[in-house]
């Protein structure tokens, strides 16, 4: 009898084993998490990369060639418009300067001749010998031969000295030719200058800028510059200014874009608006944060949820249907801010949603 009840009750208790290991299989070996949308604000932006530079940026050029003689400011001072910047020594050209000086020998060889003719027919005039007519025609050939002598020595002297005797040294002394700071002095004393005309952009000697109208440079992808507009609010950052934004409003967009590195970038200007408390420098490093696109209070979930048809690359997710049983359903989305993703249909406020990087085994969190 006894050995019966010992026999069953192993029996029993195999059974009860057996029973508990067929419902520990029946279980998924990992369980996974769920999580419900929620409603927020999304912000699409695009970052530009640029830098800040002058409104305007004033390139100061000398009128003469020659050798830099002196200069008098220096990188970083403030001028007013028509302070004196450097002085320009003239190292005259000895072909020009031959040719000059036999104008002026030509000239003094005319004058001569005209002053005989001029005091030989005043006499005769004088005498009554010829006409008021003719003696006026023999004192114009006079006055005009002094003047082209006078002509021809302020000629020499400019090409000898740069300047003539009247306008002292107007030409030598560069002068800055609008108010701002000195950016760059790209010349020393004792370098060789050359004049700006109408074939040659000559030597600049010094470049002057307004510091406090500064605009942002940058450039935009070809897939975003369709979602600008000028006149958006934008935020500027710089690299050498940390955790300071300045607002900036766009004002241009490039009508022709310019391929860099198998990409189409387009280039952009906004007026970035100053704070006193920070100086600004010319060709600092920025970045302009765009607003593409903005939604407020709408209904979202984790990019990380979506998961995309292999076949068809439509997005869905599994919603949870009951112990460890989810649904796969489709869902159409619409703008992301690369954390969320606004869902427009497919899924409810009370839906949970499966978190696919984010598992339990046996207790402990894991991944997938």
């Amino acid at each position: 009898m006894k050995k019966k009840i010992i026999f069953g009750t192993i029996i029993i208790a195999l059974i009860a084993v057996l029973v508990w290991l067929g419902k520990k299989n029946s279980k998924s070996p990992i369980e996974y998490e769920t999580e419900k949308p929620f409603k927020t604000n999304i912000v699409r932006k695009t970052v530009a990369t640029g830098k800040v530079i002058p409104l305007e940026e004033v390139e100061i050029k000398p009128q003469i060639t020659g050798i830099i003689e002196k200069i008098f400011v220096e990188e970083g001072q403030k001028l007013k418009k028509g302070d004196l910047i450097a002085k320009v020594r003239v190292i005259p050209n000895e072909q020009a300067l031959a040719s000059a000086r036999g104008r002026v020998s030509k000239a003094e060889l005319a004058v001569n001749n005209a002053s005989i003719v001029y005091k030989r027919n005043k006499k005769l005039y004088d005498n009554g010998v010829i006409s008021q007519k003719d003696f006026d025609e023999f004192k114009l050939n006079y006055d005009q031969s002094r003047q082209d002598l006078i002509n021809a020595q302020n000629d020499y002297q400019i090409i000898q000295k740069g300047y003539t005797g009247k306008g002292g040294s107007a030409n030598t002394n560069i002068r800055a030719t609008a108010t701002g700071m000195i950016l760059e002095i790209p010349v020393k004393e004792g370098y060789q200058v050359i004049q700006s005309n109408n074939f040659n952009a000559g030597t600049t000697i010094a470049s002057i800028a307004d510091m406090s109208k500064m605009i942002f440079e940058g450039k935009v992808d070809e897939a975003e510059v369709g979602k600008l507009e000028e006149g958006i609010d934008i935020e500027v950052g710089l690299g050498a200014i940390e955790k300071k934004k300045f607002p900036a409003k766009l004002n241009f967009i490039a009508p022709k874009g310019t391929e860099e590195n198998g990409a189409v970038q387009f280039k952009i200007k906004a007026d970035v608006v100053l704070d006193e408390e920070y100086f600004v420098r010319a060709g600092y490093s920025a970045n302009a944060d765009i607003v593409l696109e903005k939604k407020d209070s709408v209904m979202s979930i984790k990019e990380s949820l979506i998961q995309f048809d292999k076949k068809t690359e439509v997005p869905y997710v599994e919603i949870k249907t009951g112990d460890q049983e989810f649904e796969r359903k489709d869902v159409e989305l619409g703008i992301s801010d690369g954390i969320n993703v606004e869902v427009i249909s497919g899924v409810s406020e009370d839906d949970e949603i499966k978190i696919w990087n984010k598992t339990k085994k046996d207790g402990e969190e894991g991944n997938e």
